[in-house]
């Protein structure tokens, strides 16, 4: 929307020097960004049904594999303000309180006689499901397990009931399901599978236990990544002592807490003010007064504005091509594999924390991706064209939208192309070539251990 600019008179009668007013052009420059509404965001509170991209293609392809990444639900946090009283969540089921699931009910039932299941290491020893009625620092909560029983549900209605991914009669040698040791992430992902699978089987469901939060399994040695990431902390520092309205945010909610605020800046007061945020508890309060709202937009603002630099400064983006090329590398392998024809987990669960998505997303060019809030999924579709079988297609979607032409290796394929996916040569050769490049690298061991041009 454009102003035409006008020639006001002066009250002398003469004309001023015209002056253009122009009105921001709503196509190019994007609102301020809201601190409060992408805090929302985050919390991503289940509540209206959601409409998805995934499984759409051309009727003449063939949907032979899909790969999900997700970030646990909604949790308690995992760190507490000092001096005031946590947040009172209760972490006891009872699909009787909102948000519930239909299903919710029977999940319980389900997950009580898990013992033929086959746990990888330590996660036997893990509940099933959250259930103290205090939650315990970082426990899934309800609202966590009810968004990813809502996730599962979303895609058994595209890929089970109207892809036929699986049969009714699937077997443990169909799904590749991996967690982290974390409590969090198994029930996670036991909720997304249990509204997924068919038929949920304890005798089939075989989870396999993974160290690394960013899931590099046996290819963890990388100097350089280590470097990238402290240079990323760095980075991180420097704009966080910069930001005066942060600072005195920080001072005034001390006093409130009486304490040092170097104290409660180390108590990481976001992941805790979220958490009374996103289950509408008010924020705490002492006799020297209460943290409020104001406090809690300030700090989420700075997040966001960490997040935009953090894009421009590409230290990140360095950390994100090393951390995350083990997972990609070894998701490639299985596409590969599948499009040769070989028998292949066909479903892949990977149950993780937004320190894991949230590289992969860098990684992999998709900028315009918001931070990864609770229940985050990150999908990868492989299609077979019907006409041509030998050849195969990916589709990449982010909560459910289609980021596929974001990433850096199909942009520029997009233009070209009358078929709404990327070729997977495209994704292999950016995984085991492309990624190396910035490093003047041609391979992932010879890119730990060299710095980027």
């Amino acid at each position: 929307v454009h102003l035409i600019p006008v020639n006001p008179v002066r009250e002398d009668g003469l004309n001023p020097k015209s002056r253009k007013r122009i009105m921001p052009d709503l196509l190019t420059e994007p609102p301020a960004i809201d601190p409060i509404y992408e805090a929302h965001v985050y919390c991503n509170i289940p509540t209206i049904a959601e409409r998805s991209m995934e499984g759409h293609a051309p009727h003449y392809f063939k949907l032979v594999s899909v790969q999900v990444l997700i970030r646990h639900g909604d949790r308690y946090p995992l760190y507490a303000i000092p001096k005031t009283k946590r947040p009172d969540i209760d972490c006891m089921l009872v699909p009787s309180r909102k948000p519930s699931h239909p299903q919710l009910e029977a999940f319980i039932k389900h997950m009580s006689k898990g013992s033929a299941a086959q746990m990888d290491g330590s996660l036997s020893s893990l509940p099933r499901f959250p259930s103290h009625s205090l939650c315990e620092m970082g426990e899934l909560t309800q609202t966590g397990v009810v968004q990813h029983l809502r996730n599962g549900q979303l895609l058994r209605e595209i890929y089970i009931n109207k892809h036929k991914l699986l049969p009714g009669d699937w077997t443990a040698k169909q799904l590749y399901l991996e967690t982290t040791g974390k409590s969090r992430t198994l029930q996670s992902a036991l909720a997304l599978l249990y509204t997924f699978l068919p038929d949920f089987d304890w005798k089939k469901i075989n989870m396999r236990h993974q160290w690394s939060t960013i899931f590099c399994s046996g290819s963890c040695d990388c100097p350089m990544r280590n470097h990238y990431l402290e240079e990323e902390q760095r980075r991180q520092y420097s704009l966080r002592v910069k930001n005066n309205d942060l600072e005195k945010i920080y001072v005034d909610m001390a006093k409130i807490v009486g304490i040092p605020t170097r104290q409660l800046r180390a108590s990481n007061p976001i992941d805790s003010l979220l958490c009374y945020f996103c289950h509408n508890v008010s924020f705490p309060c002492t006799k020297t007064g209460c943290i409020g709202m104001e406090h809690f937009r300030v700090i989420k603002r700075h997040q966001l504005e960490d997040e935009r630099e953090r894009q421009e400064k590409k230290l990140y983006f360095l950390y994100a091509l090393l951390a995350t090329h083990p997972l990609l590398n070894q998701t490639v392998n299985r596409l590969q594999r599948i499009a040769e024809g070989k028998k292949e987990e066909v479903f892949v669960l990977y149950s993780a924390h937004d320190v894991t998505l949230s590289p992969v997303l860098s990684a992999l060019g998709i900028t315009e991706a918001r931070f990864p809030g609770f229940a985050a999924r990150l999908v990868f579709e492989l299609w077979q064209d019907g006409k041509r079988p030998k050849e195969h297609f990916i589709r990449i979607l982010y909560n459910g939208a289609d980021v596929t032409f974001q990433t850096s290796f199909c942009k520029d394929h997009y233009k070209r192309s009358s078929k709404p996916m990327c070729p997977l040569e495209k994704f292999v050769n950016f995984v085991k070539r492309d990624m190396f490049l910035i490093f003047n690298s041609t391979s992932y061991y010879d890119a730990c251990r060299r710095r980027a041009l």
